[in-house]
């Protein structure tokens, strides 16, 4: 019995030493940006031995702050990710909601085709994506932005999961009750889902919060730039300095860090629960 626990035990601390392992290979790149984002002007930030050096300074900040532009990327960010993410959730769950609960011919093989567009590349479809928004004559508009995010076939496939592990006998007693499929849909289906739409919702938004490729082509107007686009571009007048373009990158990184700290508990709850029948 003692072999065994010396073992479990061993077992533990290897398990412990490399999950720190990992999580300082994680937090350095981010430890670096935030301290890179307080030195002054000039100062020697690629080397270690000086980085952590004072003097620090908040005024990287304020100049970041006083450029308008980064407002205005701020804003197409903000506006984009949200409409995004409530328009993912709610196509989603009424995708998830037709295939687990509506019997309909060939409602497998759509399941198949939806399971078969998380193996396509973004870059695959960039050029199709592009031809068709200037055939609608949507480059440079939100719409560019919004409409090619909308297809999120692993939001179907973690809805559909949870859905299907719905007991029917609750279904049954609101369909005696006298409620339609909407009503259903609406009332059971969506609250019973909370902590599953909780994690699509989170990562949706970070999703499209960073999404740097495809609005890089679909916006060439500065006013209409995210800022993943609109950051490289404020960093390119800065090539020999690192400092100020960091100072930016903290400030656009807030928003992803904050949500995932505040729904980290949503977010590992909605996948444990999705795999549960």
């Amino acid at each position: 019995m003692t072999n065994s626990l010396r073992r479990m035990s061993i077992g533990r601390l290897i398990l412990y030493v490399l999950g720190f392992g990992l999580a300082v290979i994680w937090l350095a790149p981010l430890v670096w940006m935030i301290v890179t984002a307080v030195k002054p002007a000039g100062s020697a930030v690629t080397v270690m031995s000086e980085l952590f050096k004072a003097p620090f300074t908040l005024d990287n900040y304020k100049y970041v702050l006083g450029n308008a532009s980064v407002w205005s990327w701020t804003l197409n960010s903000s506006l984009v990710a949200l409409v995004v993410t409530v328009l993912t959730l709610l196509i989603n769950s009424l995708a998830a909601f037709a295939l687990s609960r509506i019997r309909f011919v060939g409602k497998q093989l759509i399941f198949w085709l939806v399971l078969m567009g998380l193996m396509v590349p973004i870059e695959a479809k960039i050029i199709p994506l592009f031809q068709i928004m200037v055939d609608l004559n949507l480059i440079n508009s939100y719409p560019a932005l919004i409409l090619p995010s909308l297809a999120a076939p692993l939001g179907v496939f973690i809805l559909k999961q949870f859905y299907d592990g719905i007991p029917k006998d609750l279904v049954e007693a609101a369909k005696i009750d006298g409620a339609g499929l909407l009503r259903i849909y609406w009332s059971l289906f969506l609250p019973l889902s909370r902590s599953s739409m909780a994690a699509l919702a989170i990562f949706t938004f970070v999703t499209s919060w960073n999404n740097y490729l495809w609005p890089f082509l679909a916006v060439t107007e500065e006013k209409m730039m995210t800022l993943p686009v609109g950051i490289p571009t404020f960093q390119s007048a800065y090539t020999a300095e690192l400092i100020i373009p960091m100072a930016a990158n903290v400030l656009a990184s807030l928003p992803a860090i904050l949500a995932f700290i505040l729904f980290q508990k949503h977010i590992i709850k909605g996948i444990t629960m999705t795999g549960i029948k």
